[in-house]
């Protein structure tokens, strides 16, 4: 089986998760970390963060999941 499939199903929910939760921190983050739309500034980066972290905790999971019992 290719690891194009769950490497993209990760992926789509690391950056929907890390969106959604970024977006509801919004209004309490600093200004500077807020994103303003259509802009390059830090609130992209902060927003990177939290997707690469949910997608560091999904593969943690995934590899969990696959190990032999």
């Amino acid at each position: 089986m290719s690891k194009f499939g769950p490497n993209f199903v990760h992926s789509l929910a690391a950056v929907l998760a890390g969106n959604a939760v970024y977006f509801l921190l919004m209004p309490h983050l600093p200004r500077a970390a807020r994103h303003v739309p259509f802009q390059t500034d830090l609130g992209l980066l902060v927003d990177a963060c939290f997707c690469l972290v949910f997608l560091g905790v999904i593969k943690v999971v995934a590899g969990w999941k696959s190990l032999p019992k």
